[in-house]
């Protein structure tokens, strides 16, 4: 067999590619057909009005499709659970109840495991959506609901290993799950909820109270306090600012920064220099409540590394560095 050089890989890559992009090109197009796009809407309906479980069922390649399918139900607000459908039929039937819908997968619709589970199925009123690659088949024919997931074509060069067969049922899936998503009006605090850990939660949970610096960390100074009483403080809670404040409430802040361009300017006099003399007296100020992203962004926006928090009343409560958000992995 003769030696496939790099440049014929990319061209396979590439023909791969061409061939998954034309099928669902011919599914979008199914869109517009009366009978699909009919077939579509009511198995979204159907999922909607569904009282019980979306149980979501393949064997093989269609297996794993239907595990994906399963898991993007679960994560925007649709309750799924994956069932291999060679399990089902060796005492896993037992996950099903009256009211439940099954969405079965698979790319025949004539796979022997599948035929088997149909009739347990009819008998517990289990309503049956399927996306089947070959209309008509046994499982389109008894279905409730069928949706076409035919494709013209294999990538795999000799039209067998399920390519872009897999790809279609996976869109189609998706689709009917965003579907449902924007039915429900399921909303980004509501995705927080289901996607709680990794960086994802951390962007829709992460409080700014849960991150800052508080109490005997914070940086504070009186408006009245020396310079070298301010140098002190940035310097002893590595904060690289100081919070200044005025009968306890936020007058202003002062950076690293601003300490250096004192000294590039004034180099005499400087032990008369007070914190209100030099502080910024128009600081950015966050509520404790705000998400941390939406913190970084603030800083992003006005390019600052640090923010206050302070509370209604105006006092100072916590002190947060971009240094913190980045360690968070924001």
């Amino acid at each position: 067999m003769k030696k496939k050089s790099g440049r014929e890989f990319i061209l396979s890559g590439r023909k791969v590619v061409s061939v998954e992009k034309n099928s669902i090109e011919d599914l979008q197009k199914r869109f517009s057909q009366k009978s699909f796009s009919s077939d579509f809407s009511n198995a979204v309906e159907l999922i909607y009005k569904c009282k019980g479980k979306v149980v979501v069922t393949g064997i093989g390649k269609s297996g794993i499709i239907a595990s994906k399918i399963a898991a993007t139900f679960n994560s925007t607000g649709t309750y799924a659970f994956f069932l291999n459908s060679a399990d089902s039929i060796h005492g896993d039937m037992g996950v099903f109840r009256k009211g439940d819908v099954a969405l079965i997968i698979s790319k025949s619709g004539d796979t022997h495991d599948i035929k088997q589970l149909i009739p347990a199925l009819k008998l517990l009123s289990v309503k049956i959506i399927s996306i089947v690659g070959n209309i008509p088949s046994d499982l389109s024919v008894i279905s409730d609901i069928s949706l076409d997931a035919s494709v013209k074509k294999e990538a795999c060069p000799h039209n067998l290993a399920p390519t872009s067969s897999t790809t279609v049922a996976l869109v189609l899936g998706d689709a009917i799950a965003v579907a449902l998503l924007e039915k429900r009006g399921f909303t980004s605090d509501n995705f927080a909820l289901v996607h709680p850990g990794g960086n994802l939660g951390k962007r829709l949970l992460l409080k700014v109270n849960d991150i800052m610096s508080k109490d005997n960390d914070i940086p504070v100074i009186s408006v009245d306090s020396k310079l070298k009483d301010v140098i002190y403080m940035i310097s002893s809670k590595r904060l690289g600012c100081t919070c200044v404040t005025e009968k306890s409430k936020i007058a202003g802040i002062i950076t690293d920064g601003d300490i250096r361009r004192l000294l590039e300017k004034n180099l005499d006099d400087l032990i008369d220099i007070k914190a209100g003399d030099i502080m910024n007296s128009k600081p950015k100020i966050i509520s404790r409540d705000m998400l941390a992203i939406s913190a970084l962004e603030i800083m992003e926006k006005n390019k600052i590394t640090q923010l206050i928090v302070g509370d209604k009343s105006g006092k100072p409560v916590g002190m947060i560095h971009m240094h913190r958000l980045i360690e968070e992995g924001l």
